[in-house]
């Protein structure tokens, strides 16, 4: 009986502490859940050593901590992810995920939905390529934020730059530029 038990125990233990794999797809869902949620530890645990981000012409390659600083920068907007659809064509996966945040609203594209390719190595996520965006309007992006470029350069020059410190510090310069802009236009 006592040989029973401990081999049960035992059983019981080896199997708690054999480590489930993550599917490709879950690995997604856990990566927009994490971000959705402001959780760098758990984002951390899908994502590869490295990582490229493409977007348009931009590619940008990161490591752990020049990641962790773009996840930063993008935290102070609070953005909102939702996963409206996922697909999985040969090696990678499609996600199509809808973006909120307090950046996209200014520039007046909240709610814009955009579809991901996402690449693996050793089965975490290693690339994550914008293929495109439903629901925004680009001009329009472009117009608001160079009026807010413009009138910061000229009544808050101390916040200038702010477009392109992709630091935690640069965020939040943007973020008072949105608010201090936002502010003045209301009281003219």
């Amino acid at each position: 009986m006592k040989g029973s038990l401990l081999e049960l125990f035992l059983l019981y233990c080896l199997m708690g502490c054999a480590e489930e794999k993550l599917t490709k797809q879950q690995h997604v869902i856990t990566d927009f859940k994490a971000r959705d949620a402001g959780d760098y530890q758990e984002l951390k645990t899908v994502v590869d050593d490295s990582i490229t981000i493409v977007s348009g012409d931009y590619i940008m390659p990161y490591n752990h901590d020049g990641f962790y600083e773009q996840f930063k920068w993008d935290s102070v907007f609070k953005p909102s992810y939702e996963i409206v659809a996922l697909e999985e064509k040969n090696s990678h996966i499609i996600a199509a995920v809808t973006l909120n945040s307090i950046r996209n609203t200014f520039l007046k594209n909240s709610g814009m939905t955009c579809r991901y390719k996402i690449s693996f190595n050793s089965e975490k996520i290693s690339k994550i390529e914008e293929l495109e965006c439903e629901g925004v309007d680009w001009s329009v992006w472009q117009k608001e934020r160079d009026s807010l470029v413009e009138w910061v350069n000229k009544n808050h020059p101390e916040l200038a730059g702010f477009l392109t410190d992709m630091t935690m510090n640069g965020s939040q310069k943007y973020l008072k530029a949105i608010v201090l802009y936002e502010k003045a236009k209301t009281t003219l």
